[in-house]
Formats: structure tokens, C-alpha cells, sequence
């Protein structure tokens, strides 16, 4: 099979096509013929080595978290599935092992594949695995009550726009912070976007004079330091050393994976995809991610 490979930690540059051999299937797993595989944040910390602490590597790496695809050929011990399945998948544990998304064809556990939303196309669905889970989990966390009204850092983001979606979809107020080119998007969603940048603090008083309920902060990068006392529960996906916020890890529960494929079915969450590219440009791929100003999912389309 054509996968994307990498023998070394490093920048974009030390992605490459690979010749490999077909996966082997667990028998409680099943073969995936890839249909889509979007590009996280967390593929670019893998690449680079950052997360090199956390989890083990075995080069060459094929990179990739997030599936959609058909199911080619089912271990004799896992039933849940037979070949002709579209599924989708958040196959993070197979990575360490040589057996990313990036590929023609991924191996992965049944643990961590569910039916595909049959209306949601290829790379929209392939971007809902890893957001979704952190976007469902982190709202959990937070529990905003119809009512309340909850503030989303980055609610243009992948995580973002889709804890932003559940919210609404819950009767919460959603404000969203977002770059100006985005507040009409967010609109869109039913959340009402506030602008970046000096006397956010403010920007987000004179919409909500008594303050919210709810922080979720999807941005990172000190947003919540340079941002302090908006709301009495806050929480970040992004990060996990700041006094008083709840961190939130996504973590793959497969009951929370079919909670968000469901929703995807019934039109609740909607994945923006802002461009798709061939396993060849994997590297210009995962360049534009790591710039950070793609409108929406960046996806692979073997």
C-alpha cells in the first residue's frame, strides 16, 4: 500500500511516500480502506518530537489519527463489523505502532471505530473523530445549563466550532472569539462572535453585562492568562498549567464516538473543511495546518 512515512523527528521536510505492506489485522480488529484522514494539531507534536515523552514511536511512523473509510476484511473475533462498513475511526493508538491514517489502508481495533453518518461526506466525516471527542468531553466537563452562557475561545477552530454547535444545540448562549473573516461563520452556527485581540474582556462584558457562566478555552497560547475572570468554570483543551482551569484530554470512549457520529447523522454537528489534498502533499498539508490560518479541517483523500 501508498502511505505517508517519516524515519525521524523533524519539521514537514521529513514526510515521504512509502511503498508498504498491507497492515496486519488483529483478530479482533479490521482492515479500513481510507477514504479521508483529516490532520490534527497533535500529528505536527508527534512529527516534531514534542510529544516524544508521552508516547513511544517506532520509525518509520506513518502519522495520522483521525479515519473515514470502508471496511475491507474483519478479524474472526470482531463481529461488529464486515467488509462494505463505512466507519470512522480516532485510531491514536495504532499510530506508535507504524499504523496511521496517512495511508491507503489503516489497521485498526473495533474499539475505536464506529458506523459513518451516511449523509456526512468523506473528509467532513474524517474531521469529527478527535474534535468531536474533545469538543463532547470538554463540554461535558463544563455542563452548561440552558440558559447560561458559555464563552468558546478559537469557536472558528475544529474543536471549537463543534463545542460551540453542542452548546447551542443544549439552549446555551454561545459568544465565540474569532478573527472578523470568521464572525459570519459563527453566526451561521448560532454563536455570537466577539473579536480578538486588546479589550477582549470587555468586548465580551458589553455583550454579556453580567458575565458568563462558562469558559472553554480551545486557543491556548496564554489566551486565558491574558483574558482572567470570565466565567466561574473554565476549562482548556489546549492548555493544562493554568490555576483554576480544568484541563480536558480527549480520551476515546467509544460510547462518546457514537454520541458524536449520531449527532453528525442528525445534522446537530457540522465539520467545515477548508481544503483536501493528496497523500503526496502530506507535507504542504501539514505545513498550511501548522501556519494556522486554513478556514476549517485540513484532510488527506488517498
Amino acid at each position: 500500500m501508498k502511505a505517508v512515512v517519516y524515519h525521524r523527528y523533524g519539521g514537514p521536510e521529513v514526510l515521504e511516500i512509502a511503498e508498504l505492506p498491507e497492515p496486519v489485522v488483529d483478530l479482533d480488529g479490521v482492515l479500513v480502506r481510507v477514504r479521508a484522514a483529516a490532520l490534527n494539531p497533535a500529528d505536527l507534536g508527534v512529527r516534531s518530537g514534542a510529544l516524544a515523552g508521552f508516547r513511544a514511536s517506532y520509525f518509520p511512523v506513518v502519522p495520522g489519527w483521525d479515519v473515514a473509510g470502508v471496511v475491507e476484511r474483519a478479524g474472526p473475533a470482531a463481529p461488529e463489523f464486515a467488509p462494505g462498513d463505512e466507519v470512522i475511526g480516532y485510531v491514536r493508538g495504532e499510530v506508535g505502532h507504524r499504523n496511521g491514517a496517512y495511508a491507503e489502508l489503516v489497521a485498526a481495533d473495533v474499539r475505536t471505530l464506529v458506523p459513518k453518518p451516511a449523509a456526512v461526506p468523506w473528509p467532513e466525516a474524517a474531521g469529527l473523530p478527535l474534535a468531536g471527542l474533545t469538543a463532547l468531553q470538554a463540554v461535558n466537563t463544563l455542563a452548561p445549563k440552558p440558559g447560561e452562557t458559555l464563552l468558546v475561545h478559537a469557536a472558528a477552530g475544529g474543536v471549537g466550532s463543534l463545542a460551540a454547535q453542542l452548546a447551542v444545540s443544549r439552549g446555551v448562549r454561545v459568544l465565540g472569539t474569532a478573527s472578523e473573516a470568521n464572525h459570519g461563520y459563527l453566526r451561521s452556527l448560532g454563536v455570537e462572535p466577539v473579536r480578538y485581540g486588546d479589550g477582549l474582556a470587555g468586548r465580551v462584558h458589553a455583550l454579556a453585562s453580567d458575565g458568563v457562566d462558562a469558559v472553554l478555552d480551545t486557543a491556548g497560547r496564554g489566551t486565558l492568562r491574558a483574558t482572567p475572570g470570565l466565567g466561574t468554570r473554565v476549562a482548556s483543551v489546549a492548555e493544562f498549567d493554568v490555576p483554576g482551569v480544568t484541563p480536558v484530554f480527549a480520551r476515546l470512549v467509544p460510547a462518546d464516538l457514537r454520541t458524536v457520529a449520531a449527532l453528525a447523522a442528525a445534522g446537530t454537528l457540522r465539520v467545515r473543511v477548508a481544503r483536501t489534498f493528496p497523500l503526496e502533499e502530506a507535507a504542504t498539508a501539514q505545513q498550511m495546518l501548522a501556519e494556522g490560518h486554513a478556514p476549517g479541517r485540513i484532510v488527506l483523500v488517498p
